[in-house]
């Protein structure tokens, strides 16, 4: 091929390989390239170009490096997809116009060290406002100052409200943490989407966040009955739908009905969106609403007993699960978040 002959050992030991391993002549030529490496790039490589999947400023030119003699082996890459992979490339040259560029993926590590630090500064962050609450009334009612029952109920009660913010928040963050580690990992068991959807509706529907609300479903497909399938987690799925459904229903206007609307985008891809009637949400806004602990209106949230971590929840695994998620809202009309899921045979 590309007169190269490329050893059979090699050529089959890319293909057991945990890392990506790509082998191209001095030029550049993409010669062979294993299953994890076009997963890394999402791209199809062979017969392409090296240069058009990765931009490192020292790694221009691999003919002029190798006769120069001062090619770096190892750089540090970061890919353009959504799951912005860190990628160290180690390059070895194997004879004469033939590199082997072998790819080991450091997302793990690099999400790992992320989570530790934002969990660190969140739970010192957001868990002191609760727990100051909880230090204060427990030594107001320790030192004997609240003489009459009904004060003593009050904060009583107070401190039970404190502390199952505390146990949310903490539940949050655990989930929140888990899924940004395990985000690059694609699941590989296949799940019905349409199922757990219509079970979630029934059970939010049955417990009536609001008795004058209800979710209704809106299947715009050829085949309404036809169930699609996804590579995915189904406990996650169901955190997805349940949040945002809730969301729909707690920050919609009395009386208005949610709408869950089901769309076959193309052959290969399925939109779901949920659609409220509410105050909305300010174009300024948008953009953080994934963001942890980011609210529009934080004494509603916390009415209401949000943390603040849903939504980022939310986008994190729909990153697991190759889903777009897009929201747009009409202050005051109506509010859409659509999720475009890839789906499988």
């Amino acid at each position: 091929m590309n007169n190269i002959n490329i050893p059979s050992n090699i050529d089959n030991l890319s293909q057991i390989l945990e890392d990506g391993l790509i082998l191209c002549n001095e030029s550049g030529l993409i010669i062979s390239s294993n299953d994890v490496a076009r997963q890394f790039l999402n791209k199809k490589l062979n017969n392409r170009n090296i240069y058009e999947f990765i931009e490192i400023a020292e790694f221009k030119n691999l003919e002029e490096s190798n006769q120069k003699n001062n090619l770096n082996e190892e750089f540090h890459f970061q890919t353009s997809d959504i799951l912005k992979r860190s990628l160290i490339i180690k390059v070895k040259k194997i004879e004469d116009n033939l590199f082997a560029i072998l790819f080991l993926d450091m997302t793990s590590q690099r999400n790992l060290e992320k989570v530790r630090r934002d969990f660190v500064a969140n739970v010192s962050h957001e868990l002191r406002s609760p727990l100051t609450s909880l230090v204060g009334f427990i030594e107001t009612l320790l030192s004997g100052n609240v003489k009459d029952e009904e004060t003593r109920n009050k904060f009583l009660k107070i401190m039970d409200e404190e502390s199952k913010r505390m146990n949310r928040l903490i539940d949050d963050i655990l989930s929140l943490s888990k899924v940004e580690t395990e985000e690059h990992i694609t699941p590989n068991t296949t799940i019905s989407l349409i199922d757990p959807i219509k079970h979630i509706i029934l059970s939010i529907n049955e417990k009536g966040l609001k008795e004058e609300n209800k979710i209704l479903i809106d299947d715009l497909r050829d085949d309404p009955k036809k169930n699609c399938f996804i590579s995915g987690d189904i406990d996650e799925i169901n955190q997805v739908f349940i949040n945002l459904l809730e969301n729909a229903i707690k920050y919609g206007f009395d009386n208005t009905n949610v709408i869950v609307r089901i769309e076959q985008e193309k052959n290969k891809e399925i939109k779901v969106s949920i659609i409220n009637s509410g105050e909305g949400i300010p174009d300024k806004y948008i953009e953080r609403l994934t963001e942890r602990f980011f609210r529009v209106d934080k004494a509603r949230s916390r009415k209401i007993g949000g943390t603040g971590l849903g939504l980022a929840i939310v986008k994190h695994i729909l990153i697991k699960h190759r889903a777009q998620l897009s929201i747009n809202s009409i202050p005051n009309e109506e509010t859409n978040f659509s999720i475009t899921f890839p789906i499988i045979n």
